[in-house]
Parts: structure tokens; C-alpha cells; sequence
């Protein structure tokens, strides 16, 4: 039985967090209303499960150089955004609905 040593786990962790930070060329322009931010962001999110899609069949045709854990994890990251979308988009539309119930 192996014992975990929780200072050399959580090293590791910290390690493999730095490396999943988004490393960013550009800093993108700062968006002028919500809707461009939005906008901004579902081209993103589409990126993203782009790049994932690109890294799962590359990856299933042998073509890549990744490894079955990066495109798992561009994976699980384009699943993680589009379910924040959904949820921010879920929550406008709940804040719309309760807005036009309000009467007058």
C-alpha cells in the first residue's frame, strides 16, 4: 500500500494548473456592450470544441502528436464551456421572462 503525500500531490497540482493556463498572443479588445462580449465569447466556445474536434480525429486517424490525455482534456475544456454558456444563456432567459411577468 502506497502512501500520498499531500504536499507532493498538491506540488502537482499546482504544476499541472500553471501548464492549463490559456496562453494568450493577443489581448483581445475589450468588448464595447454585453452583446459583443457574448458574441465574443460563443466564437470562443466554438473555437475550442473545434480545436477538440480536430484533436479527436487527428488523434483517431493517427495523425497527431498528442497524447490520448491532451485531447481529452481540450476535450472536457470545450464540455466545461459550452455548459457555462448554456447556463449564462439559461439565466437570461429566466431574468427576460421574470422581467416581462413584471406588471406594469
Amino acid at each position: 500500500m502506497t502512501e500520498i503525500n499531500a504536499n507532493h500531490l498538491l506540488s502537482q497540482i499546482r504544476t499541472m494548473g500553471k501548464e492549463l493556463q490559456p496562453t494568450q498572443t493577443a489581448a483581445p479588445a475589450p468588448a464595447s456592450n454585453f452583446g459583443d462580449m457574448f458574441k465574443t465569447t460563443l466564437n470562443a466556445v466554438n473555437e475550442a470544441q473545434q480545436h477538440a474536434s480536430e484533436l479527436k480525429v487527428g488523434f483517431e486517424n493517427g495523425t497527431t502528436d498528442k497524447s490520448l490525455a491532451e485531447v481529452m482534456i481540450a476535450s472536457q475544456k470545450a464540455d466545461l464551456s459550452f455548459r457555462a454558456v448554456t447556463e449564462v444563456r439559461n439565466k437570461l432567459v429566466s431574468a427576460y421572462q421574470d422581467i416581462m411577468n413584471m406588471p406594469v
